[in-house]
């Protein structure tokens, strides 16, 4: 019988559905999935052999859970995709207020009214979009938020006594009977709030102003949690952790394809963004490194974490730089260039938390660093590598580069050259020419430019070359030269 054609208690009874509590509908759905070989998470990487299998058995275990992790490792993302584990369409009797089960009504309104109407009960169906609850957790919230408290204005108008239990009126959690529960930052709910909860996990008994109710409410409740919030702004208290079934321990991309994945799939951008810019693939590994180091630098506080959110904006911001190139000089496309990186610098200043050092250093400078830490890291992979210590008269394979430089007065690329200068103001050095010859033959032509420019910059941070910004361009020179010339 289709759900349309269910409208009463007795249609719903006819039609064989039976009752089964939100953690058993769970389980029972993610048992098919896990059989079809479907996806449990869509749109999740990265967490394929770590995070996702242990959500899959504390939900087999209907347990309640604790997403516990450093921001943007998406736990509220998860939390969110759990509604795809839910049956498409719940029957409620109508007008209930907490979703009450016909067939297991709890609350007095729903049991009075079939007691009434029997057969007849009228019954609503609710769809799975609409069994989710999120509440974030701020030091303002209240029991009465999510428990409930009583009315006031429900006891004068219906007349009731303070004494008659018609007069509560249910807070969220109540409310979201049935339904997934999603608390996120529990630490910063406070103890006395957090204490509240007890009851609901364990038994479902709630108590508001003297009254107790035992409502056997039915909710899968989901929490998230920062561990640095353990230190700065509060702690779970130890028996609701007690209460809560599986504590699953998140983390950040641990390779650059699968970072680079998920900016890609998150990252908002225009059509005419992506048809007007040509990113090389250096650059996509280029981004997502500095977010790699990032994580390791001794100026940036590592419990406070680097989202995923930096690369995304980053990358929004880079495009968004190159656009803005190409539209200024007239032009319909562009290659990304190495120094439209420096659009990207806002986008780290504001996602990262600074230590002391940090904060002597200045967010831009530790910014940049950052950008010259991502560079080193991946030199290696395209080029011979440049040791640190190394023999007076000893000959390195750039040594004609910085020849080439020291007998130029500066070796200049103002930001806003056309597609067609910049080409030709890479290309008219020619030990630039012959080392990605040499070591990238393969290489495209589109994404020789980069390299280029990626190889200089490369030099300049292993102090072969200098390096000087000015207002409308960068400008590189020999290292020893430029003193001299100084002089």
């Amino acid at each position: 019988m289709k759900i349309e054609n269910i409208n009463t208690l007795g249609d719903l009874k006819k039609s064989g559905y039976k009752s089964r509590g939100i953690k058993e509908e769970l389980r029972e759905n993610l048992i098919e999935k896990i059989k079809k070989n479907e996806p449990t998470f869509p749109g999740i990487h990265g967490y394929e052999d770590s995070v996702i299998p242990e959500l899959e058995r504390a939900i087999l275990s209907r347990h309640n859970i604790n997403l516990l992790g450093l921001r943007g490792q998406a736990k509220t993302r998860l939390a969110r995709l759990m509604i795809n584990l839910l049956d498409e369409y719940m029957p409620v009797v109508q007008g209930s207020e907490i979703s009450d089960d016909p067939l297991n009504p709890i609350s007095r309104y729903a049991r009075e009214l079939i007691a009434e109407k029997a057969d007849e009960t009228p019954i609503n169906w609710v769809h799975r979009e609409e069994r989710f609850f999120e509440k974030l957790a701020t030091p303002d919230v209240t029991v009465a938020d999510l428990i409930g408290d009583v009315d006031p204005i429900k006891a004068a108008n219906l007349k009731l006594s303070y004494a008659d239990d018609r007069v509560i009126h249910f807070g969220m959690i109540p409310r979201a009977n049935r339904s997934i529960f999603v608390i996120n930052e529990l630490p910063d709910l406070q103890a006395r709030i957090q204490v509240a909860l007890f009851n609901i996990l364990q038994e479902g008994d709630i108590q508001i102003r003297g009254f107790k109710l035992r409502l056997p409410l039915d909710l899968q409740f989901l929490f998230t949690a920062n561990p640095e919030d353990y230190t700065n702004r509060g702690s779970i208290v130890t028996p609701l952790k007690d209460r809560i079934g599986s504590q699953i321990l998140t983390h950040y991309p641990k390779s650059i394809e699968v970072a680079k994945t998920i900016t890609a799939q998150e990252a908002k951008l225009d059509k005419r963004q992506s048809e007007l810019v040509y990113v090389p693939e250096l650059a996509k590994d280029l981004l997502e490194q500095i977010s790699f180091e990032a994580r390791e630098s001794e100026f940036i506080d590592e419990k406070s974490g680097i989202s995923a959110r930096l690369s995304i904006t980053a990358y929004e911001n880079l495009l968004s730089t190159a656009e803005r190139r190409s539209l200024k000089s007239g032009e319909d496309q562009t290659l990304l260039r190495f120094g439209d990186f420096l659009g990207v610098v806002p986008s780290i200043t504001g996602k990262v938390e600074l230590v002391y050092e940090g904060e002597e250093e200045g967010a831009a400078s530790v910014a940049l660093q950052l950008i010259g830490d991502a560079v080193k890291t991946l030199f290696p992979q395209y080029f011979p590598k440049i040791e640190k210590l190394q023999k007076p008269d000893e000959i390195t394979p750039y040594d004609d580069l910085v020849e080439w430089f020291f007998e130029q007065s500066g070796f200049e690329l103002p930001d806003d050259l056309s597609d067609a200068e910049y080409k030709e103001k890479l290309d008219s050095v020619a030990p630039l020419n012959e080392l990605i010859k040499k070591y990238q033959p393969e290489i495209s032509k589109k994404d020789s430019y980069f390299l280029k420019e990626f190889l200089l910059w490369a030099l300049v941070e292993y102090k072969k070359l200098s390096k000087h910004r000015f207002a409308t361009g960068v400008q590189f020179k020999d290292l020893y030269g430029s003193y001299i010339s100084d002089l």
